[in-house]
């Protein structure tokens, strides 16, 4: 199999007031007269190494199942940085999401030929990861085409933002949460159920006419599931 090659940089953000280390897997056909879309993803060494997507993607491309992708991961540096930045309530939120669409988004475009629309950028997440790539889809639909939710943690601000959104075929969404995810352990040592939330989300956004693909897999809160289900989100956005 061929496989593509990983680059390692760093992106003074502005919006944080820090570096940010990014993560690009290029896939092994990578060539300026291409073009790619972008896959973004929180939790971006989680998906590199826990996820395995450098095989996934090479996989998939060598035996051209998907378009071009570059995927991009932004890694967390500890508990504490994910949650200021994933968590809604969480102080440098906002500016995390700023971040994604005003700084990294254009750098990304500006390094890589990239298609530069919506639907060329895809944000993609778990558990906590994935609740900061939906708010960031829902604070800027313009920049981002479609969102991919592993087992997002849910909570009270996430649904506002949902309820309040209006543009809601904007972008896509596939959403997937693991039916054993009623005891789900937090950082913090307590538990919670995820499942409950994520039908309610469900829910709301298919009553919004939201764009969406929602599945329950036999499955607790771990990557032993979400690894798998990878290959099938990126075949589903992806798909040639």
């Amino acid at each position: 199999m061929n496989k593509g090659s990983v680059e390692d940089f760093t992106l003074y953000s502005d919006a944080l007031g820090e570096d940010m280390q990014v993560l690009v897997h290029l896939p092994s056909n990578y060539s300026p007269l291409y073009k790619y879309s972008l896959v973004i993803a929180s939790d971006g060494k989680d998906y590199f190494q826990l996820g395995r997507v450098p095989r996934v993607v090479d996989e998939l491309l060598e035996n051209q199942e998907i378009e071009n992708i570059i995927f991009v991961g932004i890694p967390y540096k500890s508990v504490e940085d994910r949650n200021r930045k994933y968590e809604p309530t969480g102080e440098q939120h906002a500016a995390y999401l700023r971040f994604l669409a005003h700084e990294l988004a254009p750098y990304l475009d500006e390094k890589y030929p990239t298609y530069q629309v919506g639907m060329g950028r895809t944000l993609i997440g778990d558990s906590l990861a994935a609740t900061v790539s939906l708010m960031a889809a829902l604070k800027y639909p313009n920049i981002f085409g479609r969102v991919i939710l592993q087992s997002p943690k849910v909570g009270p601000e996430m649904m506002q933002a949902v309820e309040k959104f209006s543009m809601n075929n904007s972008f896509t969404v596939y959403h997937v949460i693991g039916s054993e995810e009623t005891e789900v352990k937090l950082t913090n040592g307590e538990t919670a159920d995820f499942l409950t939330p994520n039908r309610e989300l469900n829910e709301l956004m298919k009553n919004k006419g939201f764009s969406l693909f929602y599945e329950e897999f036999k499955g607790d809160h771990t990557w032993k599931y979400w690894q798998p289900d990878l290959k099938r989100a990126l075949l589903m956005n992806f798909g040639m």
